[in-house]
């Protein structure tokens, strides 16, 4: 089995060399570079499945470095940062990380994170099926080309993105905990998960709804979860 490919991307010589040994050691093949620049030469020549990224680089803001290397392949994005804050966490995860851990931190909970992450491809959910599903509401997803369009025109959704959507679109009306979803959809749990739940549904919403206060598709069942339930069909009349 190919050796899981990390590229470490920090401007502190201290943290990025110390990460690099440690997943080294653990049997990763592992690369590292320590500003935006560098990091996105070596990304597109080492074409890593996972990369930790720091938020404070010299050149470039880790988030939209972030954007960049997602622009450029599925990739997990881990963030290690020393950002706390409630509203970086969301940045994070709006593009495209899919784990944030914050400094300081332990290299055992930072390799469980990489293994959660990469043990499971991210196309689990959509394989083996090649049912193209259709909705009131102009909503289509096809789960062979990985492609959903609303009203006739592409959406573009990350690749966790479209995994959660197909989910909740093959159980339509079904309300799903948070707890369930990350186990589901993320194939693992971590404490605060829920909160990674709501602000996944919160982009997706912003990408196939027409109003994210009142929406047509993934609805929020108080103090349960969210259920996927498109639009009803017209019901036709008989004239009087």
């Amino acid at each position: 089995m190919a050796q899981t490919k990390v590229l470490v991307v920090d401007d502190d010589p201290a943290v990025r060399n110390l990460v690099h040994r440690y997943l080294a050691n653990q049997g990763y093949e592992v690369e590292s570079a320590a500003d935006g620049e560098s990091a996105l030469e070596r990304f597109d020549q080492f074409n890593p499945n996972l990369v930790v990224l720091d938020v404070n680089l010299p050149d470039v803001t880790g988030y939209r470095l972030c954007q960049a290397m997602r622009e450029r392949t599925n990739a997990f994005i881990l963030m290690l940062t020393c950002r706390t804050d409630e509203v970086d966490i969301i940045d994070g995860y709006k593009y495209g990380a899919k784990a944030y851990v914050t400094k300081p931190f332990s290299l055992g909970v930072l390799e469980a994170q990489i293994k959660a992450l990469t043990d499971i491809p991210v196309d689990t959910l959509v394989q083996g099926t090649a049912k193209v599903l259709t909705f009131n509401g102009g909503l289509s997803i096809d789960p062979v080309r990985c492609e959903v369009t609303r009203n006739d025109k592409l959406v573009s959704l990350t690749a966790l993105e479209f995994n959660l959507l197909h989910f909740f679109a093959k159980n339509p009306g079904r309300v799903w905990s948070r707890e369930e979803l990350l186990q589901k959809v993320w194939n693992y749990t971590f404490e605060g998960g829920e909160r990674v739940v709501d602000v996944h549904v919160g982009q997706l919403r912003k990408k196939i709804e027409d109003d994210t206060s009142n929406p047509q598709f993934i609805h929020t069942v108080r103090r349960r979860g969210y259920k996927f339930e498109p639009p009803k069909p017209m019901q036709a009349h008989a004239a009087s």
